[in-house]
């Protein structure tokens, strides 16, 4: 065995073990909080506890900035009470609909109560935002206007609040992975993702109408009274709709007073989804590190239910953290595949010379277009256990299919019904020959000609211990 060899050995000995320090870790916290079962949940059905399942609800998704901006920027301008707001960040000068953030917020704040709740910001200057950043956009935002702007700074050490929440009236709620900010890149971005001499930006959220929005908005409310003591009039709101609906979250032990076992039904949501695909599992998320997660994706895939069945991702080729976290995990996936052309990840590019990565940011989980997830948590240990987070799931299967086809026609550069048939068949004869040739092409230097492109596998883990090292220390 050479020298190179024996480090890589090491290395994946020592990344292994803390993988299982951590795992083990999380399995103690959740027992001792009397939420293990959202590790050890079953296969498929809704979360277990509160809020549960709304009937009555209407759901709308807005892919990419282009088309979700302008459509909270109606929103906002038509509430008639109250529009709140929730955020990792927000940058005032940000252009949504024909206005600026600023502008947008201060109008209404005029005609209806306008409450914005932002994460305070980093504790040290480390990281961005930090605390000093954050009270700056503050003054900016709000000075001079009747915003009332909140920073809550009730959070785990070296994490977040990282939710995307904007609440008009209690009866509309938007829930996403779009921040209302340009910090790490500009989130105006269309589904075409043409060059525009920046990263390119996916993302999407959802409008939801009807109780599950109420559900919505008792969740701003318990975080502002946790902050400020005041308390909000819980809204109701009335059927709007056919769908079915569930709000999870998650919340973070001993952050909240009201809240002081956490919640952690996201991961639930997402456990019981994966346990239950019988042919396709379909993922767009900024992150993939979670160990929890993967294992179950990686046992799926070396025991697949059915000869068709597929896992497909789309992630960024060039992450803002976690890369080697990331990349050791497609690793564990590709060798649980074992060769079998089971799993396929892929990462999206503006096309065309000098052309730049598009940043996938979305947060979309679809099983057997059964079951859909779409908010603001990444597929890892973060948004699973320590920073707060909010998804919406639905269990109605025309929707789910629906929204499948959108984005599937978005990233292969057709139209929906050109997709309809078998998803295996898809990703085998369509998803996987455009993207190996496209990243055939970048590898050759030339300007790629279309926005899909091959993912590369790692044989093992890349740098196997720096991963689990992150998670080590950040996430246990």
């Amino acid at each position: 065995m050479g020298a190179r060899d024996l480090i890589e050995r090491v290395d994946q000995t020592l990344g292994d073990g803390l993988e299982r320090v951590v795992v083990a870790h999380h399995r103690r916290r959740l027992r001792r909080l009397g939420q293990l079962g959202a590790l050890d949940a079953p296969s498929g059905g809704w979360a277990a506890g509160d809020p549960p399942p709304r009937e009555g609800n209407s759901l709308r998704v807005f892919v990419d900035g282009s088309e979700a901006l302008p459509a909270i920027a109606r929103a906002i301008s038509e509430a008639r009470e109250r529009v709140w707001l929730a955020g990792w960040h927000f940058t005032p000068e940000l252009r949504v609909g024909e206005t600026s953030l600023r502008e947008l917020l201060a109008e209404a704040a005029e005609r209806v109560d306008v409450k914005v709740l932002a994460w305070a910001g980093a504790p040290l200057p480390l990281f961005h935002p930090d605390r000093k950043e954050v009270r700056e956009v503050r003054e900016r935002l709000a000075t001079g206007t009747r915003i009332q702007y909140v920073l809550d700074d009730r959070e785990r050490p070296m994490h977040c609040h990282h939710e995307k929440l904007v609440i008009v009236d209690g009866r509309i709620a938007f829930v996403g992975g779009i921040d209302l900010t340009t910090l790490g890149g500009n989130r105006l971005d269309a589904p075409s993702h043409p060059p525009r001499g920046s990263v390119g930006w996916h993302d999407a959220a959802a409008k939801v109408e009807g109780p599950a929005a109420a559900d919505v908005a008792d969740h701003f409310a318990l975080r502002w009274a946790e902050v400020t003591g005041e308390k909000l009039q819980g809204p109701s709101a009335g059927s709007a709709g056919g769908v079915d609906l569930q709000v999870v979250r998650t919340v973070p032990d001993n952050v909240y007073d009201r809240l002081p076992r956490g919640d952690f039904r996201i991961l639930e949501s997402y456990l019981r989804a994966v346990r239950s695909a019988e042919r396709l599992i379909y993922l767009e998320s900024q992150f993939l590190w979670s160990y929890e997660f993967v294992s179950v994706l990686a046992e799926k895939l070396r025991n697949p239910p059915a000869d068709d069945f597929r896992v497909v991702v789309v992630l960024p080729a060039r992450p803002h953290n976690g890369q080697e976290d990331t990349r050791g995990q497609l690793g564990v996936l590709a060798a649980a595949d074992g060769g079998a052309n089971r799993f396929l990840a892929c990462t999206l590019w503006q096309p065309g010379e000098g052309a730049k990565p598009v940043y996938v940011h979305a947060k979309i989980g679809i099983v057997d277009d059964r079951w859909l997830t779409l908010g603001s948590a990444n597929l890892n240990e973060h948004s699973f256990f320590n920073d707060t987070e909010m998804n919406v799931v639905t269990h109605d299967e025309a929707l789910v299919r629906a929204v499948r086809l959108r984005l599937w026609s978005e990233h292969l550069g057709c139209e929906p019904a050109e997709l309809e048939g078998d998803p295996a068949e898809i990703v085998d004869d369509r998803w996987r020959p455009l993207a190996q040739e496209q990243l055939e092409r970048r590898e050759r230097g030339e300007g790629t000609t279309h926005r899909l492109v091959l993912l590369p596998h790692v044989s093992r883990r890349a740098k196997g211990v720096l991963g689990p090292l992150n998670g080590f220390f950040v996430d246990g």
